[in-house]
Parts: structure tokens; sequence; C-alpha cells
């Protein structure tokens, strides 16, 4: 088996499919929730078959380390992907920096000193173009820019399949009492706007959030939560549920945990040439708390 990750333009975030052998690509904060005067929180960042376990290949990030192309990963005659690019945002909507950065065979890290009191939003997001075809017998892929596609692309390609890609992964992290201010969404690609706070969840409870496309509601969305530690049990444990015709769904989490959470549609409304479909993908990495 050889899973197809949907590589863009700018940066790796990958658009996996919903089954338990698809590689998936998450970050893991060391905690979500703190207190203190002085908290940090470390993340690790990988690829990978078993959630939460490091034994693929890590999630590359812009500034975050060094690490050999042929290493990296990815499908067979894709060129090697672009670093991709974290945005941090502290509780009053400046941008910050990671710290201590890291690379290694199976991960990357990084930790987050959280300086101000409130909600963090950590994402990488991103859109482009993603291309298969054939040339002189053998599978191409490219990724990139809509405006670099003429130029390299060939012309005359067979089989040639364009879709245009937006993802966006992210983890929320508070310090102290949970803000709003990082909640607000983008308009742009398919986005979480949590009902309930993403840093406020408990097992046995439900949590209400909406997914929004382009900043409209996206109803009919297959959404895919994946509790952490499917490596060491005989099943996923996956709940499955689909966004109504407002875009919101309600999760009811089972026990306390990391959970990933991931959503994803593809569509040919309103595709721009040369792209005749449209794919785009949110996930999360959420921990819900003991009552």
């Amino acid at each position: 088996m050889h899973p197809i990750i949907k590589w863009t333009a700018l940066t790796l975030a990958v658009c996996l499919p919903l089954s338990a052998q698809a590689h998936r690509a998450w970050m893991l904060p060391s905690a979500t929730v703190l207190s203190g005067e002085d908290p940090w929180v470390t993340v690790d960042a990988a690829v990978s078959n078993d959630l939460f376990y490091f034994e693929h290949f890590p999630l590359r990030i812009a500034g975050i380390g060094k690490l050999d192309a042929g290493k990296a990963g990815g499908p067979p005659g894709m060129r090697p992907r672009p670093a991709a690019e974290l945005q941090l945002l502290a509780p009053d909507g400046s941008s910050i920096k990671a710290e201590n950065g890291s690379i290694g065979r199976y991960r990357s890290t990084f930790d987050v000193h959280l300086t101000q009191k409130g909600t963090y939003k950590l994402a990488i997001a991103n859109s482009g173009l993603f291309a298969s075809y054939t040339e002189n017998g053998e599978k191409r892929r490219w990724m990139g820019k809509e405006a670099d596609f003429a130029k390299q692309v060939p012309s005359d390609a067979k089989d040639l399949k364009v879709a245009q890609n937006s993802n966006r992964m992210e983890v929320f992290v508070t310090s102290g009492n949970p803000t709003e201010t990082v909640l607000k969404t983008t308009g742009v690609g398919l986005e979480l706007a949590p009902i309930t706070h993403p840093n406020d969840l408990f097992a046995g409870e439900a949590a209400e959030f909406t997914l929004l496309l382009d900043g409209k509601p996206a109803k009919d969305v297959a959404v895919s939560v994946i509790p952490g530690g499917n490596r060491y049990r005989d099943h996923l444990g996956e709940i499955k549920t689909t966004s109504d015709a407002d875009g919101k769904i309600s999760i009811t989490w089972h026990e306390a945990g990391m959970y990933w959470l991931e959503a994803e549609l593809s569509s040919k409304d309103g595709v721009k040439a040369p792209a005749t479909e449209r794919r785009a993908s949110y996930s999360a990495t959420l921990e819900v708390l003991a009552p």
C-alpha cells in the first residue's frame, strides 16, 4: 500500500484519508492547559501511521533544524517538499517565535514560551496546486503556486489531474484562564470555529464546533476523531460524524487523553483552471481532561 499524501504549494500540511492505515501529520503539545508564572510547552511534530508515535518521518518546519531532503519522505516521483511555515499567535493576537527548535530522524521539536495569560494558537496553514501526470512513461507529482504551474508542468503531460488544495493544522494551548481572541477564523479554507472552547474539553461531556469553508458554514463534511495510542489497542476507537446544515458538529469524548480531529472535503464547484477539483482539510490535536 502506498497512501497518497496530498502536498501543497508552500508547506507540508498534509490532507490525509480517513483510514486506520493512512499516514497522518500532527503536532503534539506536552500540555494544553497550564498554570504557574513561567510556563512552557514543548511540541513534537511528525507524520506517522500510529497517532502520536514516532515511526515514519518528521514534519519539516521552516526554521526548525535541518534535514536531508533525501530522508524527508514523500510519495514516489515527488520533488523534495518545502518546509511548513509555523504560525504562533499569542493571546493578544500578536505573532511569536518558536524556541529551541530541532529536527531528528522521526520528529521535529520546538518550545513555546507562554509569556502571556490566555489562549495561544499554533497553526500550519497553506494552499496551492497539486498535479499528477505521466511523463516519459513515469508517474510524476508536482505541487506549487498557480503562477508556476505552466512553467514547471509540461504542457503535453498525459493523464493530467490538477487539484486546488487548502490545508490547516492547529493546536490550542491556554495559560491561566481561556480567552477567545485567537479563536477567530481567517475566512480562508476549511476551519474550525469553536463553540466549546478547545481547552475546555472533559471526558463524558459533549463539545460543539462549527466547520467553515471560506468563512461560510460547511455542511455535510465528514469528520473523524481518533484518540491517541491506537498502536496499543486492537481497535481504532474512531468517532465519526458529519457537519449539519449549519456546519455544526457535536462530539462526546469517551475518556480523557489526546485526540486527533480531522475533517476533509472535495468539490468541483467554483474551481479555477487549471484545477478541476478542490480539496480542503483541517486537523487539530485536542486534549480532553478528566472531569
